[in-house]
């Protein structure tokens, strides 16, 4: 069925594309829903203050039949007639695009620096392979945050080292903003009143690729523990991964709907097994810590760019008790500076900009 649809819309761009090509027309295309405060949302943001270009925000991922209609009607006429390009993920009909040589498309992603392996460095099926390898052919420039991640960019959308830019991440523009943190605490305050005046804690698993194992991911948990340890000075908050289907029981502060980049500027520490949103804790310079009660198991199935224990930026515990250890006695190792000096060569909120400027004065 999906290579009917992307059949399909690629059949309705290549019509679209006896159109003109306008040069100050600027695509932003979300496959991946990164929330308000991703790379592409904040890039998006700039462009549209500098006024200089038109901006259509497309997403691919349609709640509706309606919309899904509205998406494969309109999307192609869009997509077609762009001087600009920009997305944060894989979008599979790209591959059967042929684009005019005056699009610039560029691949922001969805992640910081580099952790877990993605795009060509996985185990994809052959047909999703073949389609990833089109689709970097497609690509102008990939944005990345650091020169020591370069090449990892590179092999995972199998582009030239020279196509990736190692300029920053928009999404650090937010981050190093102190008015959107003061923002994002009260925010948390307000919808979790009981929760002013503690110590936040975000709890933010990502997804395994066996549904099963998703569903066991709250179970190594133990609110009640939490408290009785921590409770007079810190809450718990748990955000889960969009693509965990696991309904949070009574007792826990639920958070999954917040926008990932306010939690992170709100909370204090951070425990997470394998999710990039460490990036976001270690650019901020506040604790980590990392609950891999799977890992022999999530590394022989997904695995990373680098040895996980060494790499990551803070202790790693394999049970809850070490969790509640770990937060009670912060161990300072100093992996939280290499860490970020190594995925970051700029820590600035101008990143928009470096981009921006670097992109309109390298146009084809």
């Amino acid at each position: 069925m999906k290579k009917v649809l992307y059949f399909i819309f690629a059949l309705f761009f290549n019509i679209c594309r006896v159109f003109p090509v306008k040069k100050r027309l600027a695509v932003f295309l979300a496959p991946h829903r990164g929330g308000a405060h991703d790379s592409l949302s904040e890039f998006e943001k700039y462009v549209i203050s500098r006024g200089e270009y038109k901006t259509v925000r497309v997403s691919s991922s349609p709640d509706s039949v309606k919309e899904a209609v509205s998406f494969f009607l309109r999307a192609p006429y869009i997509l077609a007639r762009a001087g600009y390009v920009f997305l944060n993920d894989n979008f599979m009909p790209l591959s059967s695009l042929r684009f005019s040589p005056e699009t610039v498309i560029v691949q922001f992603w969805h992640g910081e620096g580099a952790f877990k392996k993605f795009g060509l460095l996985t185990n994809l099926p052959e047909d999703i392979r073949n389609r990833e390898i089109k689709s970097g052919r497609k690509l102008s420039y990939v944005i990345c945050t650091s020169e020591n991640v370069r090449e990892t960019y590179a092999k995972a959308f199998g582009v030239d080292e020279s196509k990736v830019l190692p300029l920053g991440s928009p999404r650090l523009d937010y981050l190093l903003n102190n008015s959107d943190k003061e923002n994002a605490l009260e925010s948390v305050f307000n919808m979790y009143p009981a929760v002013r005046g503690k110590k936040l804690v975000l709890y933010a698993p990502t997804f395994r690729d066996n549904p099963e194992d998703d569903r066991e991911i709250l179970s190594h948990i133990d609110a009640r523990a939490f408290e009785e340890a921590l409770g007079d000075e810190y809450a718990l908050l748990v955000k889960l991964h969009p693509q965990v289907h696991s309904a949070v029981s009574g007792g826990i502060n639920d958070v999954t709907d917040c926008d990932i980049g306010a939690l992170s500027l709100a909370c204090d520490i951070l425990v997470t097994d394998y999710s990039s949103v460490c990036m976001d804790f270690a650019v901020l310079d506040k604790p980590c810590i990392f609950y891999a009660y799977d890992l022999p198991k999530y590394e022989n199935e997904r695995s990373f760019c680098f040895g996980y224990k060494d790499y990551v930026p803070g202790e790693v515990v394999t049970d809850f008790d070490g969790v509640i250890k770990a937060i009670k006695n912060p161990r300072n190792t100093g992996k939280i500076g290499r860490f970020r000096e190594f995925n970051f060569d700029y820590i600035d909120a101008h990143n928009s900009e470096r981009i921006y400027e670097f992109i309109s004065d390298n146009r084809k």
